[in-house]
C-alpha cells in the first residue's frame, strides 16, 4: 500500500508541475511554483496513513529534516528508526535543531543506518556526537535557514508536527517555526504528524494540509519543561538583573532554564515590558496576566509577543494556543541583528559555561566536548549592543561556580573550549556576587571587574593569574 501511495504522490506532483492556463505570458513559472507558498491551497487531499507507511518513502542515502523543540515529531522519528533497521537502510542523515524525545536513531545499534546532524545540539544526541556517531554544526541561529536556501542541506523528506486543519484546511506549525518553513520549501516530500495537542499559533506558522505528501494522526502530549526549584544563587542573579539592568519598557530576549526563570520571577513590579526572543519561558505567562508584559512600547509588532520556537509547561502551551497576542516568526527574521537592534531598550539575557579573565565566553562546549551550539546568543548580544536607541543591554549571566565548587570565571578557557561570544561582545557579566560592567574597559580594568563578581574563595588565585599575564595588578582605574 505504501509504495502505491508514493507512486500516487509522485504522479500528483508531476501533474502539478505542468503549465496552467493561468500562467502569465512570458513567465518561466508554472503551477509547481506553489511550493513557495505553503499557505496556498492545492486541489489535493493528503493521504492519512500509519506511521510505518508514512516513513516508507525514506531510502538509503536520503536526508531527513525533523522539526524540533516541543514540536519534535517523535512518532515519525520512532517509526523511521524501525524502518531503517528492518529494511537495512544505510547512510540516512537526520538534520535538525534541538529536538525532544529519545532520538532512537542515534543509539549505537543504528550506527551506519542513521547519522544525526545537529544545527543546535540537545541532550538526546550529545552522546552520539561525543562517540563519533553524530555531527554538530557551528552556526548562528539566524543563519540556519541559509543552509536550505543555499542548498548546502537538501532534504529529501521533512517531518513536521502540526495542529489539526481548520475549516479551510490550514494547519499550524505550532510551537516551532524557526527554520522549518525554509526547510519545507526545499524538501522533496513533506510528512506531517497531526496532533490535537499542538497549539495553533499565528505568524509564519500557517501551512495548508494539501502540501503534505503523507500525514499521520496522533494524540500525544507535547514534551514539557517545567520550572524547577530555583536555587538561592539563581534567585540572587535574577534579582540583580531585574533591579539593575532591566528598565520599564524594555524588550526582553531570554532562553529557557533556571536563570531566565529567575529573572522573570523578579520582574513583577516592572511595567510595559516587551518580548522579542527566539524562545520564551513559562514565567512570561504570569507577567502577561499581571500586566507587566504589554509590548506597548514596541515600534514593530506593537502589542504582540514575538517568538520563533518554545518549549515549556502545559500552561505555556495553553497560553499560546489560538492567541493572536503571540506571533511565531521565522528565525532569520526574529534573530536578525538589524531587527533586534530596532527594539526599544533591547535587553538580551544569555548564559554560558565559563568566561575567561579577558571576557571570552564559552557557551557550547566543556573543553573539547561539544555540549550544545551557538544558538541565538551572539545574534541578540550584538543586536542589543547595536540598539538604535542607544539603550540596549547585552547580558551574560551565570553562577560564579560549578556544582563542584570550581570557578566559572577562569584565567584561561579549558583547552579546546570554543569562544561563542568574543571579549568585545560582552558588556555585562552577572553572577550572584554582582554585575561586572565590561564595555569600554581596558584589559586591566575588565579583569578587575570580573574578579569582583567571582566567588570570593577564588579571587586571590584569579588576581595572581591576572598579574602573571598582564604584569600589573587588575584595578578599576
Amino acid at each position: 500500500m505504501s509504495k502505491q501511495l508514493i507512486r500516487n504522490v509522485r504522479q500528483m506532483k508531476k501533474l502539478l508541475s505542468m503549465p496552467t492556463a493561468n500562467a502569465a505570458v512570458g513567465s518561466h513559472n508554472n503551477y509547481f511554483t506553489y511550493v513557495n507558498e505553503l499557505s496556498h491551497p492545492l486541489p489535493r487531499e493528503p493521504p492519512i496513513v500509519s506511521p510505518e507507511e508514512a516513513v516508507a518513502c525514506i531510502k538509503s542515502g536520503d536526508t531527513v529534516f525533523a522539526q524540533g523543540a516541543a514540536a519534535t515529531p517523535v512518532a515519525l522519528l520512532n517509526a523511521m528508526s524501525q524502518h531503517g533497521k528492518c529494511n537495512k537502510l544505510e547512510n540516512v542523515t537526520v538534520c535538525h535543531m534541538h529536538t525532544e524525545g529519545p532520538a532512537e536513531y542515534c543509539k549505537p545499534e543504528y550506527e551506519g543506518i542513521f547519522r544525526s546532524n545537529s544545527f543546535f545540539m540537545g541532550g538526546n544526541v550529545r552522546k552520539a556526537v561525543a562517540e563519533g556517531r553524530g555531527d554538530n554544526m557551528h552556526i548562528f541561529l539566524h543563519e540556519i535557514p541559509l543552509l536550505f536556501s543555499k542548498k548546502l542541506v537538501k532534504p529529501d523528506v521533512a517531518f513536521i508536527h502540526v495542529s489539526p486543519p481548520d475549516n479551510h484546511g490550514f494547519c499550524s506549525l505550532g510551537t516551532s517555526v524557526d527554520c522549518v518553513r525554509t526547510a519545507l520549501l526545499h524538501s522533496k516530500m513533506i510528512v506531517a504528524q497531526i496532533n490535537p495537542n499542538m497549539p495553533r499559533t499565528f505568524g509564519d506558522s500557517i501551512i495548508h494540509k494539501s502540501h503534505f505528501d503523507f500525514a499521520i494522526q496522533v494524540d500525544d502530549k507535547l514534551p514539557q519543561h517545567g520550572t524547577g526549584e530555583l536555587s538561592e544563587v539563581e534567585k540572587k542573579i535574577g534579582k540583580l538583573i531585574a533591579e539593575n539592568l532591566v528598565k520599564d519598557g524594555a524588550t526582553l530576549q531570554m532562553g529557557i532554564g533556571n536563570i531566565p526563570d529567575a529573572v522573570l520571577n523578579s520582574l513583577h513590579n516592572h511595567k510595559d515590558l516587551g518580548i522579542h526572543s527566539e524562545m520564551f519561558a513559562n514565567g512570561v505567562v504570569e507577567l502577561v496576566r499581571k500586566g507587566c508584559v504589554t509590548n506597548s512600547r514596541k515600534t514593530m509588532h506593537k502589542g504582540r509577543i514575538v517568538g520563533s520556537f518554545l518549549i515549556g509547561n502545559q500552561a505555556l502551551y495553553d497560553f499560546v494556543n489560538n492567541n493572536p497576542f503571540i506571533e511565531m516568526l521565522a528565525i532569520d527574521y526574529v534573530n536578525n541583528t538589524s531587527i533586534v537592534k530596532q527594539q526599544p531598550r533591547m535587553t538580551a539575557i544569555n548564559s554560558c559555561i565559563e568566561v575567561d579573565l579577558t571576557g571570552q565566553v564559552c557557551s557550547d562546549s566543556i573543553g573539547t566536548r561539544f555540549y550544545s551550539g551557538f544558538g541565538g546568543q551572539v545574534d541578540f548580544i550584538r543586536g542589543a549592543a547595536e540598539a538604535l536607541d542607544g539603550l540596549g543591554v547585552p547580558i551574560i549571566a551565570m553562577p560564579s561556580t560549578t556544582n563542584k565548587g570550581q570557578s566559572k570565571i577562569v584565567p584561561m578557557l579549558k583547552p579546546g573550549a570554543g569562544v561563542v561570544t568574543s571579549r568585545a561582545h560582552v558588556h555585562y557579566l552577572v553572577t550572584e556576587h554582582g554585575v561586572a560592567s565590561l564595555f569600554g574597559k581596558n584589559v586591566r580594568q575588565r579583569m578587575y571587574e570580573l574578579i569582583q563578581v567571582a566567588d570570593p574563595k577564588h579571587r586571590e588565585a584569579l588576581e595572581k593569574a591576572a598579574f602573571e599575564r598582564i604584569k600589573v595588578m587588575p584595578s578599576p582605574a
